[in-house]
């Protein structure tokens, strides 16, 4: 993204959205690291492509499916913001729609295959990405 924006320049932006940017990076950074830590204490797999081991669901997993998307989008966000780049703006809109189209349809797949009724629930009760 630095790169696309040094080559494309920035374009006029409607603000100073450095701390805004920012805080964008911290949050999705934050809910990164809390999601994986989740992962961690339930002793699960994290690698999209292998087997699912647990279902978790509480925590940052009960407010979205996929928090750790939701965190690399939001630092993503957060760096076109920093930026100021139209370019790396579309970045990460390509990354979320890839990510909900190709990964995330992926897992749920995988999911629902393995946890059946249990995930069906909590997909019902809880939303893909908030």
């Amino acid at each position: 993204m630095l790169a696309l924006s040094r080559w494309t320049g920035s374009g006029p932006w409607p603000a100073d959205t450095g701390v805004a940017g920012a805080a964008t990076v911290s949050a999705g950074l934050c809910l990164l690291v809390v999601a994986r830590l989740q992962f961690a204490l339930a002793r699960t797999n994290i690698f999209t492509f292998d087997e699912p081991g647990q279902l978790v669901t509480s925590g940052a997993f009960r407010v979205s499916r996929h928090p750790m998307y939701l965190g690399f989008a939001l630092a993503l966000l957060g760096w076109a913001l920093l930026l100021q780049s139209w370019p790396s703006l579309c970045v990460a809109g390509t990354f979320v729609l890839i990510t909900d189209r190709w990964y995330i349809a992926f897992e749920e797949r995988w999911l629902r295959a393995k946890f059946g009724q249990a995930y069906s629930a909590y997909a019902a009760r809880t939303r893909r990405w908030v």
